[in-house]
């Protein structure tokens, strides 16, 4: 069972090993698998038709199982590594997150908001964006876009005090709805927020590119364990019944079998948070 740290945390050869097995993952295509996986999820999914990985109830499971398969890639490379969080209400454009021995820093606005240093700039000849879902083959940030804020302690405050899961329609619209409001279409905007902040690749379902996209989720999924801890009778809905979204025993595109919402409540066989 791994650990994952907060990202502030790592060692230096934490942080090497992780930046190690991610070029490595790159190199060998199996990186851009899940680039793939997440650019056809991401366009399939609709408000009013057929939704798994985004605007509904199994957003927080399919990336949990995303998560873990990305993870176990990493690992099949090098055992060592777990992924780590990004704890974005305490570490924001100046944090050491952005070193240039770690995810690279901020683009340059005079180039597209090209990342021109780091070990994922394109320059370094490691780090070419061939799955992508917008025309740039290269990693793009512009740290608070339009004004843009990170979520604070306050906001995510606000969202972990919502005791139901989720509520009818089951889609950006729900209101009083924990997983739309960690998701970020309504109230603070939590998830959608940080993807907004950290813009260029990460504005879009191409966002797996930047790295920076599995701290970002690891603690979007921190959260939804400590919200499970906290109302451990409160679970996963819908239950049955419902069309177009994944009930709880219904198996989520694209690994069906056992890869229900149901499987991915309990993480805590495969790893824990710090």
């Amino acid at each position: 069972m791994g650990i994952r740290k907060n990202q502030a945390n790592l060692t230096a050869t934490e942080r090497a090993n992780l930046v190690n097995a991610l070029l490595q993952l790159k190199a060998n295509g199996g990186y851009d698998q899940f680039v793939r996986e997440h650019i056809d999820r991401g366009n399939a999914d609709s408000d009013f038709s057929v939704r798994v990985g985004h605007r509904s109830p199994s957003f927080l499971p399919w990336h949990r199982k995303f998560l873990l398969e990305f993870e176990r890639a990493l690992q099949a490379i090098d055992p060592t590594v777990n992924l780590p969080y990004w704890d974005w209400t305490t570490a924001g454009a100046s944090s050491s997150l952005w070193a240039n021995d770690f995810m690279g820093p901020n683009g340059t606005s005079s180039l597209n908001w090209r990342v021109n240093s780091g070990p994922f700039a394109q320059s370094g000849g490691n780090w070419t964006l061939t799955v992508r879902s917008d025309s740039a083959n290269y990693l793009r940030r512009n740290f608070g876009s339009f004004g843009t804020t990170l979520p604070t302690a306050t906001n995510v405050s606000s969202v972990m005090a919502l005791s139901t899961y989720d509520t009818s329609p089951w889609n950006s619209q729900s209101t009083n709805s924990f997983r739309n409001y960690l998701e970020g279409f309504r109230g603070p905007n939590l998830h959608n927020r940080v993807h907004n902040w950290v813009s260029g690749t990460m504005a879009g379902f191409g966002s797996p590119n930047d790295p920076v996209f599995w701290l970002h989720h690891c603690n979007v999924d921190r959260l939804w364990s400590q919200w499970q801890a906290r109302y451990p009778t409160q679970t996963y809905i819908p239950t049955a019944g419902t069309t177009n979204v994944n009930d709880i025993d219904e198996p989520m595109d694209p690994w069906f079998g056992d890869a229900t919402p149901r499987n991915m409540l309990d993480h805590s066989a495969w790893y824990t948070y710090q």
